[in-house]
């Protein structure tokens, strides 16, 4: 199946000489939510804009829907809805209006019913006749939101598109994505709440200082890169670790009261019984015992830190 999105070589080069962009190839398949997590700067805007048509590349291909961004833009940019990291809307305009401008941009017929249907999903209705100065910031967001979906789009970008909305929005808004994706709709995220990443992504890129260092399922990234961690509560606190205990897996905590054994499942399956044998022989006795699994977090920190090498 041909993707939704294909990023051949991509990169990004202003005129200072810095480097936005190196040789990104990227393919986004249709109906998936694909999350692009990466650090300040790391180039998540840039490419999105290119990707949209708002700036050009240096050198690179993008593929929308199957056309070329550049030969054939009307017909990609056409496939696309977005919504900007930065809030920009006319201030004195009324939600109603703006939303059906909006549509009129792409050519697309009147559509009261559809305009309606949007603004009722994001919460709007009861706002469509106020001037859009007088709604709340996270209000504007979801308004930024009805402006990207008004013209049917079957992509869909969210930059940060949660910044500065407050909780029980964030889930509405979250529930209307999983609902376009129900729809087919292509939904391509950036964000800086990585909870968020991790319950809705199907897919997870991670870029770095221009460069793509991961893509992967998010369910193979967390089984390939995950790690457990082992808390046990010690009955007498320690002052060292035992030369038997010695190794980069075990360490001591809260004064030595915390014995904390981090493992891979996949690596030490049997590492669990070995240490609390050990523990056994030596005499150490404990009496709660805790495990966490990493999470996305964890794992993304750690990617930026040290970036995925292949041998």
């Amino acid at each position: 199946m041909q993707p939704h999105i294909s990023v051949r070589n991509l990169s990004k080069v202003y005129s200072g000489g810095f480097t936005a962009l190196n040789q990104v190839s990227l393919d986004i398949h249709q109906g998936e939510i694909f999350a692009l997590l990466g650090p300040n700067g790391a180039g998540k805007t840039t490419l999105i804009s290119i990707i949209c048509g708002i700036i050009n590349a240096t050198s690179g291909s993008v593929s929308v829907a199957g056309f070329d961004n550049v030969n054939n833009y009307r017909q990609a940019r056409s496939q696309i809805g977005l919504v900007p990291q930065e809030l920009s809307t006319d201030a004195f305009e009324s939600v109603w209006n703006t939303v059906t401008f909006s549509r009129g941009l792409f050519g697309k017929p009147p559509a009261p019913d559809k305009i309606e249907s949007i603004l009722r999903q994001l919460s709007l209705w009861d706002k469509r006749n106020n001037r859009i100065m007088t709604l709340s910031g996270g209000m504007k967001r979801r308004l930024m939101i009805a402006k990207a979906l008004s013209h049917e789009p079957r992509i869909l970008f969210l930059d940060e598109p949660t910044a500065g909305v407050d909780v029980e929005l964030r889930k509405d808004m979250w529930e209307m994505v999983r609902g376009l994706r129900e729809q087919g709709v292509t939904i391509i995220l950036t964000t800086h709440y990585i909870e968020e990443a991790e319950e809705m992504a199907d897919r997870i890129g991670v870029i770095r200082k221009g460069e793509i260092i991961l893509v992967e399922d998010k369910a193979a990234l967390m089984t390939q890169l995950g790690r457990k961690e082992l808390r046990l509560q010690l009955l007498k606190p320690l002052d060292a670790l035992p030369d038997a205990l010695r190794s980069g897996s075990l360490s001591l905590a809260n004064n030595g009261a915390e014995l904390i054994y981090t493992f891979d499942t996949q690596k030490s399956p049997s590492g669990v019984a070995d240490l609390l044998r050990t523990l056994g022989e030596l005499g150490i006795g404990f009496g709660d015992l805790q495990t966490r699994e990493s999470s996305l977090e964890d794992i993304f920190v750690g990617l930026v830190k040290h970036p995925k090498t292949t041998d």
